[in-house]
């Protein structure tokens, strides 16, 4: 097992794509499960603060240490197998998602979850629960987790499958390799009924799988993954559309929206049945327009949508959206259509560079990512979007907004000039965030809270509800060795 501690050769684990930044002693490489054992032990004995890292594309600042060591997850990163009958898969935590896409669609095989870096590792997709655009049809990782391989804190190592290890109403017994028996009193607070990933995943009689899914490098390490796999779709019809006011584009996001999921109850497969439905406002095309001159001069927003279709339903699902867009009045003229794999995968570089040129002018000013990752019921969104907007407008910081509008979820992200602006973006996302939160909704739907989220997560759900949190990872954890920080503060522990 490799170790350095050289700070040239460390600096990747101590920042993350939001450029949260941290600090630690060494990081350890293990090529196994003894190795994290050993390490794991050892650290438990001493007392030493353990993060684990991934590849580093979150945006909490998870992986970021703030002492201690850090384990280092890259070596585990074998595809251990695909078994194409039973459509399932069995990893290890480092395997870039973008490999693993690959490799199941030469077995014409499919795994639906999508963020938008495909150079994420898998496990670090399933410690945050991480979603993308699919999610409005497939839901987020958690839905296609059927097993895990977890080691604890003390080095005792837990195998689950879904549904053999339940709680019974809020209690939960986990039963280690070596028989010893650790039993865990379940949260009893409520998640909002949006797209969510803000603190643990809590429910009376819950899968005891669910309880490490989401839950940030803080209650185990994840060795082994079983994936649930589908069918890979025959083709998927792409398409981007340009709206000259923002209320049109809604009207028909919204009734795209309903009708997929209508659709999508009655098992109707010939209709509009969307995979995806993202939006991009005024500011973030004329942020992209440097780098796709093909959009519109004078568009005020767009809508990216897919479907997945057939030979059979092509030309049917094809006729139902025309339909929705003439009904809209959508100037098919400069609509973006994909339907060979070349000018598919322009789409998703479209739908993709907005995130990774907000990053990266994050990172060349050096500032933190300020980009909300909030959701709210369906019911609410559109005054919430408008609330949002004229916000920051109002702030006169520049800003773009974009996201899974499908899901009622918006990325609006603060592009700050100085430190004056960036503190005002600060308070404006506490704004935002204490909105959602009041309307129903979530603080993060998809990146989870990591370090730079806490205070946010005691806003949605209290010091009371953040104390269980607090004790159910103390029941397995004792010590306070592992993600010292992600999700709450020391201070609850």
């Amino acid at each position: 097992m490799i170790v350095k501690s050289n700070p040239d050769e460390i600096q990747n684990f101590l920042v993350d794509a939001s450029n949260f930044k941290g600090a630690c002693d060494s990081v350890f490489f293990p090529e196994n499960k003894k190795d994290i054992i050993s390490v794991l032990k050892s650290a438990n004995n001493t007392r030493t603060q353990v993060t684990v890292s991934g590849n580093g594309t979150g945006l909490t600042g998870a992986r970021v240490p703030q002492n201690g060591i850090v384990i280092a997850t890259d070596k585990l990163n074998k595809i251990l197998e695909i078994n194409a009958n039973e459509f399932y898969a069995w990893i290890e935590p480092a395997v870039l998602l973008s490999d693993f896409q690959k490799e199941l669609k030469q077995k014409n095989l499919f795994y639906p979850p999508d963020p938008t870096e495909t150079n994420c590792f898998i496990g670090g997709t399933v410690a945050t629960n991480a979603s993308g655009a699919k999610t409005f049809k497939y839901g987020s990782t958690r839905d296609y987790v059927i097993g895990l391989q977890v080691i604890l804190p003390d080095g005792e190592v837990i195998d689950l499958e879904r549904g053999k290890q339940k709680a019974k109403g809020y209690d939960l017994v986990l039963i280690t390799q070596t028989g010893k028996n650790i039993s865990l009193q379940i949260p009893d607070y409520s998640i909002p009924d949006v797209k969510n990933a803000s603190g643990y995943f809590v429910k009376k009689d819950m899968d005891a799988v669910d309880l490490f899914i989401g839950s940030e490098g803080t209650l185990g390490i994840i060795t082994k993954i079983k994936l649930k796999l589908l069918p890979q779709p025959e083709d998927t019809i792409s398409c981007v559309l340009f709206f000259d006011d923002e209320t049109t584009a809604l009207n028909f996001l919204e009734e795209a929206r309903d009708t997929s999921y209508q659709n999508k109850k009655d098992n109707v497969n010939d209709n509009i049945n969307a995979l995806a439905l993202e939006f991009f406002d005024e500011r973030a095309l004329k942020f992209l327009a440097k780098d796709f001159s093909a959009i519109p001069e004078n568009a005020q927003a767009a809508i990216w949508f897919e479907q997945e279709s057939t030979a059979d339903t092509f030309d049917a699902i094809l006729e139902a959206w025309n339909k929705l867009m003439q009904k809209h009045s959508v100037n098919e003229d400069i609509a973006w259509f994909a339907f060979s794999d070349a000018d598919k995968e322009k789409m998703k570089d479209f739908r993709h560079a907005i995130s990774w040129k907000v990053n990266e002018y994050v990172a060349r000013n050096n500032f933190r990512k300020l980009g909300t990752d909030v959701a709210v019921p369906d019911k609410s969104f559109r005054e919430f979007y408008f609330t949002l907007q004229n916000w920051a407008k109002q702030s006169n910081i520049d800003f773009v907004s974009y996201g899974h509008f499908g899901n009622s979820h918006i990325h609006l992200n603060f592009l700050p000039k100085n430190d004056e602006e960036f503190n005002e973006g600060k308070k404006l996302y506490k704004q935002i965030c204490e909105e959602a939160v009041r309307q129903g909704g979530t603080i993060s739907a998809e990146h989870g809270i990591g370090k730079a989220k806490r205070d946010y997560l005691l806003m949605m759900y209290g010091e009371v509800n953040i104390r269980k949190m607090a004790a159910l990872k103390k029941s397995l954890d004792p010590n306070l060795i592992l993600g010292i920080g992600n999700i709450f503060s020391k201070e609850y522990l």
